[in-house]
């Protein structure tokens, strides 16, 4: 082969010998922990799930610590060598990997389980539990695993046969003599073999799979503890990514081997969906750093404006939302310009403390390969692009034309990478064309280059992406080949013809559309045809389904694609035109006409309404039921705001038609004194048939721990300045002081729920002349000296003296599956009856001390509570001096209320 390679064509990251490059990654865990023993009681992985069912639990979040960890590893790693021996089972595939499918909901047992993969010398390929039952048989006949290891039940997993139940391994883990450690293999330590394997589109029309070595993942994970440092004070790092896209390995390691490591926040795949949720779970654990693709970006930075706005027509008291995130990765899609601009008018300050990354990569050079770091808009000069930058570390980056020469200065050339980064290859050497032997000399050792399919050119010693050479695109950052969905059209019986496009590839709204012509005596329709690709494709990789009469053709017999992009256009173009003559507006009010009207022009131009035929708009239409989503749901609150109507994304979200959003709607334009309050908007029309309240007994015990623990824990105003040194235990510590008194008092009370058919509340009252006299040994007692300190000389000196009592409303907690609205309605339905009990036993009145800008605002304006002090809590100083809430915001307040009777 003809070799040219001129210096202006080539790039070059530094060298650098990675830590514990000779180790695999489970033995530096392991030797991070012989080196500091104090890791074992450092919290490693805590789970939140803000959509679990109501199992009883006194946690508001499952945890392990890292001493757990290894200890749940080991014991694991164990039961499956003892399977796998059963079986006979323990040989490498062809590729000479021994393999593990993780067919797992999100959670802090699929970490245990990662790590017990990798203790038994195997590597782990994650699945998602909702695979296609087509692309699960391709992969088990492509690999050859060993065994799955599964904590849910699909139908598609019934036929392999070497499947082992989680939970049934760890119950029967616990089995083991404590003393009894058992053995595992000891020559699992080659830091060449593969840890991962991950599964991608390919180009061909058949999934792929990706063998990623323990070398190549360190090599990244090197570079990103070199680069981007944890922060002294960054101690909780998020893990929010699909588990089969290769961001999530550095998501979940880097925190995790990390010499100084920090706790991994696991977020159920739900939340990173839902902007608000996102946001708020971000903002409440202070996350220093995210990794996330542009579309989700633009999702969060419109719920930040809309909250910004909220902030000041005095709807919502806090402005500062994720101003602790720091560091914002964007992988996966083009970064537009337009986003970065976005960025940095909310993220913004003197010291351009922010960064906003592009980082360039797939998942056969782990993840990432070059990067550009972002401080302000000053560094937007490249028109209408951004960078993808600067090789990593111990990475070299090559520009080539189609007789592999290297490209002139400022051309545009073919990427080529080459490094340690590199994946070993693919499963059953799929490909050999994309790995190549790296024909430039190099003393780095450098063997191979990878083909990226990528085009790029260097302007300004800087990487500018400039597309592709194939039909792959990237949606949501999952790699999607176009190939892959043709075949899979194809194959079906009914479809005669089809041609599948992408819609503004790169754009952040682009869209996949397959055009289709049918086989005689097939009369389907475009959800049809969608219906069976389920079997065949990933949710992300679906596109949307046109079917015709006829492809156009160009004059040498190939499908006129251009045409094709053009009829999409037009339809596009069209469509809010055509929903306005099929809109219904029976049943609107008239003074909501203008309103309805409104919203339904607005869905019209931010929602596909239908594959092919838009539906009739009426007050009974759900959103979600006619193509909404969680994205396209915020562009829509975003684009009533500009017409001048206002609606919190929890009320939209929560409308089960039309005609609820539509009686949600508020005019942005009136008077300070005229803007609804919360409670207005929600507490009038609580249905008091869905709740039924019930006085504290002992067979409350378990649901009251819970619901106090996780609400306080998760939600608290106060409690968030004191984590991580307050652990979600303390509230049991202080439950099981009061427990017996809160009974025998009879004034508390849980709240069940008809419509979610279980317990989302309790409250909790004293005497506030008869409250027991608790001493913890936890760091709760911060709070209660706080309270104590707001409440004692209001209670000795401003409250009714005498025989009269007073009802102390001591602790108020709400399940946390409940949504923004229901959370308001359920406080609002518990406040009422704490009213109801203070008057029916002659109570002279309630007093009650609310940290929460909810509760301020419900006890306020709708129960007409009198405020007695309203303290700003960042200023309090403690017993011994210090100030525990000093970093709390200055417009965070503590407010001591009171309901005379």
């Amino acid at each position: 082969m003809n070799v040219e390679c001129g210096s202006e064509s080539i790039m070059e990251g530094e060298r650098i010998t990675p830590v514990a490059s000779g180790l695999p990654l489970h033995r530096l865990f392991e030797t991070n922990l012989r080196k500091n023993i104090d890791l074992y009681d450092r919290i490693a992985v805590q789970f939140e799930d803000l959509e679990k069912e109501a199992e009883i639990t006194t946690n508001a979040s499952r945890r392990i610590t890292y001493g757990e960890l290894e200890t749940k590893s080991n014991r694991l790693a164990r039961q499956i060598l003892q399977h796998l021996h059963d079986w006979n089972r323990n040989e490498a595939n062809a590729d000479g990997d021994r393999v593990v499918l993780l067919c797992m909901d999100t959670s802090e047992k699929l970490i245990v389980a990662m790590m017990a993969v990798w203790k038994i010398g195997a590597a782990y390929l994650p699945l998602d539990v909702d695979t296609p039952k087509n692309r699960f048989e391709h992969i088990i006949n492509e690999v050859h695993p060993m065994a799955m290891i599964t904590d849910c039940h699909r139908d598609q997993h019934s036929n392999f046969p070497y499947k082992l139940d989680y939970n049934a391994l760890e119950k029967k883990s616990y089995d083991e003599i404590a003393t009894n450690r058992g053995s595992l293999p000891q020559n699992c330590d080659s830091v060449t073999s593969t840890a991962i394997i991950l599964y991608t589109s390919g180009s061909t029309g058949v999934p792929k799979g990706v063998r990623l070595a323990h070398n190549a993942i360190m090599n990244r994970l090197n570079w990103q503890w070199r680069k981007f440092p944890f922060a002294r004070d960054e101690r909780i790092c998020v893990f929010k990514t699909a588990i089969t896209f290769v961001d999530a390995v550095c998501e979940i390691w880097a925190p995790i081997l990390y010499s100084d490591p920090r706790t991994l926040l696991v977020l159920a795949k739900n939340v990173s969906k839902d902007a608000e949720k996102l946001v708020h779970i971000l903002h409440a654990h202070k996350v220093h750093r995210l990794v996330l693709v542009p579309s989700l970006l633009q999702a969060i930075l419109v719920y930040l404006d809309m909250m910004t706005s909220a902030k000041k027509r005095q709807l919502y008291q806090k402005c500062d939302l994720l101003k602790s995130l720091k560091l914002w990765v964007c992988s996966g899609e083009p970064l537009p310009v337009h986003l970065v601009e976005k960025f940095f008018s909310y993220f913004n300050d003197d010291n351009n403390s922010y960064k906003l990354c592009n980082f360039y990569g797939s998942t056969e050079i782990m993840g990432d390969v070059s990067y550009y770091v972002l401080n302000s808009t000053k560094q937007l000069v490249f028109a209408d692009k951004i960078p993808i930058g600067l090789p990593l570390d111990n990475t070299t980056l090559y520009l080539l034309d189609e007789n592999f020469k290297a490209v002139e200065k400022g051309k545009i050339g073919e990427l080529y990478v080459a490094g340690f980064n590199l994946a070993t290859g693919y499963v059953a050497r799929r490909d050999p064309d994309r790995f190549i032997k790296n024909p430039f000399c190099n003393e780095f050792g450098f063997g191979k280059l990878y083909k990226t399919g990528d085009y790029a050119r260097i302007v300004d010693n800087v990487m500018l992406y400039e597309g592709r050479t194939d039909s792959q695109v990237k949606i949501r950052g999952q790699r999607v080949d176009l190939s892959e969905i043709q075949a899979a059209l194809s194959n079906l019986k009914a479809v005669h013809k089809c041609a599948v496009l992408c819609y503004k590839p790169g754009d952040i709204n682009q869209a996949i559309i397959a055009f289709v012509t049918l086989n005689v005596g097939h009369n389907f329709t475009a959800d049809d045809i969608k219906s069976q690709l389920k079997e065949t494709l990933t949710h992300y990789a679906m596109p949307r389904v046109f079917i015709m009469d006829n492809l156009p053709l160009l004059n040498n017999g190939k499908v006129d694609r251009q045409k094709l992009l053009k009829l999409y256009a037009d339809n596009t173009e069209n469509q809010t035109k055509r929903c306005e003559i099929k809109v219904d507006f029976k049943g609107v009010e008239n003074s909501k006409l203008k309103a309805a009207k409104c919203l339904f022009e607005t869905i019209a131009s931010t929602v596909e309404l239908s594959s092919q035929n838009t539906p009739t708009l009426t007050i009974k239409s759900n959103f979600y039921e006619i193509g909404g989503n969680s994205l396209n749901s915020i562009y829509t609150i975003s684009k009533l705001r500009e017409k001048g109507y206002f609606i919190g994304i929890a009320e939209f979200i929560s409308a089960p038609d039309l005609g609820a959003v539509i009686s949600r709607m508020q005019p942005e334009k009136r008077d300070k004194e005229n803007i609804p309050t919360i409670g207005d908007l929600n507490v009038k029309n609580v249905r008091k048939s869905n709740y039924r309240c019930e006085m504290l007994c002992d067979k409350h015990k378990e649901i009251v721990y819970r619901i106090i623990t996780e609400s306080f824990y998760q939600k608290a105003d106060l409690e968030q300045w004191l984590i991580p040194k307050l652990k979600s235990d303390c509230y049991t510590e202080l439950l099981d002081a009061i427990w017996e008194p809160l009974i025998s008092k009879n004034l508390s009370f849980v709240l069940y729920s008809e419509l979610h058919k279980k317990y989302i509340g309790t409250t909790l009252n004293f005497d506030a002349h008869d409250e027991p006299e608790v001493n913890i040994s936890n760091d709760l007692n911060i709070i209660f000296e706080f309270l104590e300190f707001l409440e004692g000389p209001i209670r000795d000196k401003k409250l009714p003296k005498g025989k009269r009592q007073i009802l102390h409303n001591f602790m108020i907690g709400t399940d946390t599956s409940l949504n923004a609205v229901e959370n308001i309605e359920t406080v609002a339905f518990m406040e009422t009856e704490v009213l109801r009990i203070g008057k029916s036993k002659g109570f002279a009145g309630i007093l009650t001390t609310n940290t929460n800008p909810l509760t301020q605002q419900l006890g306020r304006d709708v129960f007409n509570y009198q405020t007695l002090l309203d303290y700003q809590v960042n200023q309090y100083v403690a017993s011994d001096g210090t100030k525990p809430f000093g970093k709390a915001p200055d417009d965070q307040r503590a407010v001591v209320a009171w309901k005379p009777f």
